[in-house]
This record gives structure tokens, sequence and C-alpha cells, in this order.
């Protein structure tokens, strides 16, 4: 079973382990306007993940705001971003914090996502949401790109996400070169 970090304290992941090379599952997740967004699988463009705990944190916050203005900049690729939070309370985030270009998914229902990706926090003070990763899957449902963050509390590498998540969306070739 797969592990992270939160503020040192080792923390156990559950669900399945997903890594490069695998298809990723279609999983659906809630927009804040109470439709379905569907995750993985082959849909004709790129889909960054971005998954945070919460973002009525100051780190999951920055991280979504430094994903909308970084997706604006990538072409044929749609970010979306995962956490537990109900629909409404993602709707406020977006509405205050001015984010217009990336979607937020809600996994509060089920947790499909966070199981069929293998990032529910099952141990510690945070069980039941999910940890800090970033997914990147090219337009044929493979992952491209998985980035389980070490330490929850802390920011992911942006440089090799947006790297990657550029890397994917190139129909020259597999999303892996570069």
């Amino acid at each position: 079973m797969a592990t992270t970090m939160l503020k040192g304290n080792e923390v156990t992941l559950s669900g399945t382990e997903l890594n490069v090379g695998d298809t990723a599952p279609v999983v659906t997740v809630v927009a804040k306007d109470l439709s379905d967004v569907q995750i993985g699988g082959e849909n004709g463009k790129s889909q960054i993940v971005v998954v945070v705990p919460s973002l009525d944190t100051p780190v999951c916050a920055a991280e979504t705001r430094k994903f909308n203005e970084e997706a604006a900049k990538i072409e044929n690729a749609e970010v979306i971003v995962v956490s537990m939070d109900l629909p409404f309370a993602m709707g406020r985030f977006c509405t205050t914090e001015g984010i217009e270009n990336l979607t937020v998914g809600s996994d509060f229902r089920a947790k499909a996502f966070a199981k069929s990706y293998g990032v529910l926090v099952a141990s510690g003070p945070l069980a039941g949401v999910t940890c800090r990763a970033i997914f990147v899957i090219n337009a044929s449902g493979v992952i491209t790109y998985k980035e389980i963050c070490p330490e929850i509390t802390e920011e992911p590498n942006y440089d090799a996400a947006l790297a990657a998540a550029n890397g994917a969306t190139s129909t020259s070739c597999c999303g892996s070169c570069h």
C-alpha cells in the first residue's frame, strides 16, 4: 500500500495504485453546478488531474490558483481539480478566487476517484479525504505522469507536472517524449 507524509507522520493511502503507462480508469466526479465531470478514458484531449485534500487550505488554494493561471496556456488539455469539498464550497471558492480556466470536481459521493486512483487517505487526521497528487492523462487515456506529493502540506513539482502536461498534448509523440 502506498504512503505519504502529513507533517512528518506517515499516512497510508488506499485504493488501486496506478502508475505511468496504466490506462486511466473512467470515473465521475461532481462539478460545482452538480453536473457530472468524467475523468480518465480516451476523450481526444489530455487531462491534468490536480488532486487536493481541500480548497479551504492555503496550500490547496495556492496550487489551484497556479494551475488556473497555467491551464489557459496548455492547448488541447483540460485541468480538473479534485477534492472531497462539497460542490457548493468549490463554486464559492472559484467565484471568490476568480478561477475560470479549470474545472473543479468533488469526489464526495462515493469516493470513486480516490479509490480508483489510489489517493484516498486511509489513516491519520485526514482519513477520508484525498492526498495531494497530480496525474496527467493523454488523449488516448493513458497516464503519462504521476506525482504523489511526499508531504501533503507541500505544493507539487509544478515544472515537472506542466512539462508532462505540455508533452501529453503533443500530437507528434506518445506524450512522454521531450
